[in-house]
């Protein structure tokens, strides 16, 4: 692979699936070339689905997100790992009693799958960490003695970021912490994650779409989740220059872990004979103005 920041396809494939922040936007900000990107995908009859690790919104507030930024999408085109833990629960334990450590949403779903959400440790059977603004003592000290003192419970995560970015260079922890401190004091190891890198987020976004994965595209801007799940499962990837990862992360793996294609800008994906046909360049992009 090239080591220039732009190693653009020379073809379409037959389905895109997109990271969402740092990926298709940032902050409430479109990045470079998304629009048109999307849009074009989909005037060609390509298949557009986008995935997020963040199980702070549902599928609808992401799509309303996505709306307001001018990429009307349906619901079903989005997963995130609010859908992913619910339905793996609803696959493997649809009688448990769950201790969620999550906001709203993940908690919001769960009950509407029926299942019974529970504060008492001896009554657990599974510890759920995820990205918690209100994660405090007393909910560490629950899920201690569900797994510890009870010896029932066991611990699943929704994802392993260990934080999310904000505009600006900033962030804040994320679900990896959480699980971190709950795996601290219980000697235990979390069983599942269930997001990214996780091929069942793959499952998710491919859904009802007769595409092979070999002929898909993953594209993101985090080494660890995005393009490690497309490597994981022979999936194309593209990095994006706009996030998390840089040029030199890149450099600095062996040849065999690097993604597909690396772009400084989303509309790259597209090969070069299509900005040609359509007339683009990087002057006349909507998302830039």
């Amino acid at each position: 692979m090239s080591h220039d920041p732009i190693t653009n396809p020379t073809e379409l494939h037959d389905a895109y699936v997109f990271d969402m922040d740092g990926t298709i936007y940032l902050g409430d900000h479109l990045l470079p070339g998304a629009t048109r990107m999307v849009q074009e995908l989909r005037r060609r009859g390509i298949p557009v689905r986008f995935l997020s690790n963040n199980p702070t919104k549902d599928p609808e507030q992401y799509v309303h997100k996505l709306d307001a930024l001018g990429l009307p999408t349906d619901v079903a085109d989005v997963a995130n790992t609010v859908v992913t833990t619910t339905r793996w629960l609803q696959a493997h334990h649809p009688d448990a009693k769950v201790f969620c450590i999550s906001e709203e949403p993940l908690k919001k779903a769960l009950r509407g799958a029926g299942f019974t959400l529970t504060e008492d440790p001896a009554e657990i059977d599974i510890v759920i960490a995820s990205y918690d603004r209100t994660f405090d003592y007393r909910k560490l000290q629950i899920a201690f003695d569900a797994i510890w003192f009870h010896k029932r419970a066991f611990l699943i995560q929704t994802n392993p970021d260990r934080y999310c970015p904000f505009p600006g260079g900033r962030g804040e922890p994320d679900c990896a912490a959480i699980t971190a401190a709950i795996e601290a004091c219980t000697g235990v190891s979390c069983r599942v994650s269930l997001g990214k890198p996780s091929a069942v987020m793959l499952t998710e976004a491919l859904a009802g779409l007769d595409v092979e994965v070999e002929n898909c595209v993953m594209v993101g801007d985090r080494l660890q989740t995005d393009i490690q799940m497309a490597l994981d499962t022979n999936m194309r990837s593209a990095l994006v220059l706009t996030g998390e990862a840089t040029m030199a992360d890149v450099e600095a793996l062996d040849q065999d872990k690097r993604p597909t294609y690396v772009l400084d800008r989303i509309d790259r994906l597209l090969p070069q004979q299509v900005w040609d046909e359509l007339g683009w360049t990087e002057d006349n992009d909507p998302d830039t103005h």
